[in-house]
């Protein structure tokens, strides 16, 4: 039977509304929810036992806002007129957010006040719901009373994949469907035309313009390249699409599916005329591809790289301006946090002692490759080009992507003797969530954990019987760009000295107002022109020839091909170790950091398809589209060459403690973003953890102690404030307002630098005057500090290839604002690297030039205490303007995470914490 809120429960949760969007007025509520509401029929509860189980009551995991993520018009109506949620749409999100203020007496029995126990099986006191989807014999989801999620049990695979397709269904149909049509660039057509939708589209048509055929020989050779577990991944798809389409099929004749298709025109209310179409193979694939570009696709920004480089070396001339260029690059920094720390080194991306085939552009010649065309209405107004614009500065800086992090301690300094672990993805937050939690115990399966919605038939990132595995975005660089020649006409490239068409793919996408977009009619195509080398992104001239620049990655036309890792990690008779964990991950080609934890070890593996470059080419930089440069053993037919074998990949066994936070992997292993420098948000962990090992006798709640400390902590007052005041204070501060800041500033250092409430829930930072002249100061000091030595130029290029700040309340990044992700990127190691010179501290790796005060204390001391007065006095509501949400000045708010609403259900904005957003707390006692 279907799942669906009792009458009587949508009010269970009644609370003040937000204001209501403008397409729900509160008249429309009354007329439309007394025909919406339709007798419901409860599911009898019965009893699930768990099996194979070895965690010991152990393993725990949270996954916010909360597990529901459908609702129909009735709940969706009655949630925008009076707040009300239909049941486990919310219940995940209190306990993550109370953590913030409830950590710091965190006990290992008080773990699951904030988390949900993620043991196998349903006790049967705690049994929902149970039902045989479809009427099906050979499968079985039960649903828990405290979370809702689906425990789905199978007799056979066919079945039980069938019912991971159908409790996903259940949770998430309306977001897989808007995913799905992300992925084929059709988002507008399907869900309205306002510039959020537009600027999403955009943003992956342009770096996976994939047309129906791409997607289907995509799953054909992924299948075909891998044997018996290539036949069973395609038989395990289509048996979870059978079950998503059934349910599609049982709630449109039943009138219980997502309210949102009402809303955006699919299906009338009243007539229930209209359709939702089935799911089909290829609409994984889109779905897939999708979540490879926001987290698992490092590298890119080779011709910003190549932009800064020049304006590096118009400043101090070819060589120095080299030597500066790779200072503030650090490839290989010596003072980096590393999660493989044992000294251990894995060479990738270093700089060639001699560069060959670089086709680095003119000065002032590139320009970006239009990707919108005919645009009319609301596609060619100013919103439109402003999304337009946000989209295609993210779509090209996929080297700045990242999140997530993790906490791995080896048993030998456990108080239990056996390993702990705290780790998870910062997904961003969204109502409903990305990700969505299930069981899943079948033939050839058993785990639990989070899966991508619509790409649930297989647990992505959880616990098996005797062991989890979680990631963390790793961004080495598999992505390269070349310089192909143009010839006859800019359509035409040459390709081993032939002149070759490029392939044009085009979408042409229309829309016009509905009841959830108002937005006015308008329409537009996309278009993107292909080469054998990938996309076109850039126009440019190389010394006077006309080129285009385009974006390779190995992962491209090659979104499906993970699958097979996925589907290891979730055989029991597969992963019975460290080494057989990190055979299974071998097997994803995205860009990941990969952790295991059970009884008695722990291990690490870096995946993603590390192309074999042609001797002297650097990858920070464009190369000529030519053969002597292309990757080795290159097959332009099927986007396939020679990758570095697993052993040049970072890894480790039984490290005595590992930790990421998107930093460096490991010695001499060159990541694709800047920033891995001396200061980086992985120091926030690395610091606390080594102190627990140290101290040995490390526990659940201490580790979830450290993760949680370090979520609120502000990286820059940590790290880069004390030096800062220990300049400042090289001699007495005897101007008032600069002695009345350092003070603030100092009081607070003293108590932490976190960025955390008075009490729970009051809305307020302690420290908040000191908190607000750091987020002012930041980058006046940055500039100032950098700028004059610099000059413009390059000063701007940097800023172009780094963030200066990426404080809570900042709005970029591949999520936007109110995310909870900071930290990441930002001119910390610079500041840092810079001002200890200045002090006249040993700095391993520093800035080839000193540019505070050009070297000068006193110099330095002056400009500090400058814009340190200027921060001083710049008020609340200057350094946080105001948005949709919250108001001119409300700092709270500024920084709050909110659930970005991807359906018609609203949640509540939480107070910051810059941890991951599925996050499991796991120590195994026993092995199989």
């Amino acid at each position: 039977m279907p799942r669906r809120t009792r009458h009587h429960a949508l009010f269970d949760k009644l609370r003040t509304p937000g204001k209501l969007p403008g397409f729900l007025k509160a008249a429309s509520v009354c007329a439309l929810i007394a025909g919406l509401l339709s007798p419901l029929v409860q599911a009898t509860p019965a009893a699930a036992a768990a099996s194979n189980d070895y965690c010991g009551g152990q393993c725990s995991d949270i996954l916010p806002p909360g597990e529901n993520g459908n609702a129909t018009l009735a709940q969706i109506l009655l949630n925008q007129a009076f707040g009300t949620q239909p049941s486990h749409a919310e219940d995940q999100l209190g306990p993550y957010s109370n953590l913030a203020t409830g950590y710091s007496t965190l006990t290992d029995a008080k773990i699951n006040t904030f988390f949900n126990d993620s043991s196998f099986g349903v006790p049967s006191s705690q049994v929902a719901s149970t039902e045989k989807p479809a009427g099906r014999s050979d499968v079985t989801i039960v649903r828990d009373k405290p979370t809702g999620v689906p425990h789905i049990t199978g007799t056979t695979r066919y079945g039980t994949e069938f019912g991971a397709g159908y409790a996903a269904a259940e949770d998430r149909l309306w977001l897989m469907d808007v995913f799905r049509h992300v992925g084929r660039g059709q988002l507008t057509t399907f869900a309205g035309g306002v510039a959020s939708n537009q600027g999403l589209e955009q943003e992956f048509y342009r770096n996976a313009p994939y047309s129906e055929a791409d997607l289907q020989a995509q799953i054909d050779n992924a299948v075909a390249n891998n044997g018996t577990r290539g036949q069973q991944a395609l038989a395990d798809a289509n048996a979870y699409l059978d079950g998503i389409n059934s349910y599609i099929d049982a709630s449109d004749s039943g009138r219980y599916f997502p309210g949102e298709y009402v809303l955006t025109g699919h299906k009338d209310s009243i007539t229930n005329a209209g359709t939702i179409d089935h799911f089909k193979i290829t609409d994984l694939v889109a779905l897939a591809s999708v979540i490879g570009a926001l987290f698992g696709s490092g590298g890119g920004g080779e011709v910003n790289n190549a932009i800064s480089l020049l304006a590096a070396q118009e400043k101090y001339g070819v060589t120095e301006g080299t030597k500066v260029w790779e200072s503030f690059r650090e490839r290989n920094d010596p003072e980096a946090v590393l999660t493989v720390h044992n000294g251990e080194s894995f060479p990738y991306g270093a700089k060639p002692d001699d560069p060959q085939g670089e086709a680095l552009p003119d000065a002032g010649s590139v320009t970006t490759e239009p990707l919108v065309y005919d645009a009319t209405g609301t596609g060619a107004d100013q919103s439109a080009s402003a999304a337009s614009a946000a989209a295609t500065k993210t779509a090209l800086s996929s080297a700045r992507r990242g999140m997530s992090n993790a906490l791995v301690v080896s048993g030998k300094y456990t108080a239990s003797g056996h390993p702990i672990a705290v780790f998870g993805p910062q997904t961003g937050y969204f109502a409903p969530q990305l990700l969505m939690l299930q069981e899943i115990q079948g033939p050839g399966i058993s785990a639990r954990g989070a899966s991508f919605a619509g790409l649930s038939m297989y647990v992505e990132l959880g616990r098996g019987q005797d062991y989890a595995w979680s990631a963390t975005t790793s961004g080495q660089d598999i992505i390269d760009s070349y310089a192909v020649e143009l010839c006859q006409d800019d359509y035409h490239y040459l390709f081993h000295g032939t002149c070759t068409a490029m392939d044009e793919v085009q979408q042409t996408n229309s829309w016009k107002p509905t009841t959830a977009d108002g937005t006015a009619a308008g329409s537009y195509t996309m278009k993107v022109w292909r080469t054998k080398y990938g996309p076109v992104e850039y126009r440019a001239t190389v010394g006077g020839k006309k080129v285009a620049y385009t974006t390779l990655r190995s992962s491209y036309m090659h979104e499906a091909d993970s699958i097979i890792g996925f589907q290891m990690l979730n055989d029991p008779d597969y992963v019975k170790s460290p080494q057989t964990f990190q055979s299974a991950v071998q097997h994803i080609n995205f860009t990941f950091n990969w952790f295991y934890a059970d009884s008695s070890h722990t291990a690490y593996y870096n995946s993603g398809n590390n192309p074999v470059r042609a001797s002297g080419v650097d990858s920070e930089f464009p190369v000529w589209g030519q053969a002597a440069y292309e990757w080795q053993n290159w097959d332009p037919a099927t986007n396939t060459a020679d990758y570095t074998p697993a052993s040049q990949h970072p890894q480790s066994i039984d490290q005595d403690y590992y930790i990421s936070w998107n930093n460096k992997q490991a010695l001499n292993y060159t990541t694709a973003s800047w920033g891995d420098g001396s200061v980086h948000r992985g120091n926030l962990l690395d610091d606390r953890v080594k102190k627990l090992v140290a101290a040995g006798g490390v526990t659940r709640s201490s580790l979830v102690k450290a993760m949680a400390d370090a979520s609120l902590t502000d990286l820059r007052a940590e790290d880069v404030l004390p030096d800062l005041l220990k300049v400042i204070n090289s001699s007495t501060v005897t101007d008032s307002t600069a002695a009345a800041a350092v003070t603030k500033l100092q009081t607070w250092l003293t108590a932490g630098g976190k960025r955390t409430e008075t009490s729970a829930g009051s809305k307020a930072y302690a420290d908040s005057d000191a908190i607000r002249i750091l987020d002012a100061w930041w980058p006046l000091l940055v500039k100032a500090e950098f700028q004059p030595g610099l000059g413009d130029d390059l000063y701007t290029a940097f800023t172009n290839n780094l963030y200066i700040d990426e404080t809570p309340s900042a709005a970029h990044g591949p999520t936007g604002s109110h995310a909870g992700s900071s930290f990441q990127y930002g001119w910390w190691s610079y500041v840092d690297k810079d001002i200890r010179s200045v002090l006249g501290q040993t700095v391993s790796g520093p800035l080839a030039e000193q540019y505070c005060g050009g070297g000068s204390l006193s110099a330095c001391r002056d400009i500090l205490i400058s814009t340190l007065k200027t921060a001083a006095g710049t008020s609340a509501s200057t350094v946080y303007p105001g948005d949709s949400l919250c108001s001119a000045g409300d700092q709270w708010c500024a920084d709050s995470i909110v659930q970005r609403t991807l359906g018609g259900i609203k949640h509540y904005n939480i107070s910051w914490q810059n941890r991951p957003t599925f996050q499991q707390v796991v120590e195994f006692t026993s092995h199989r």
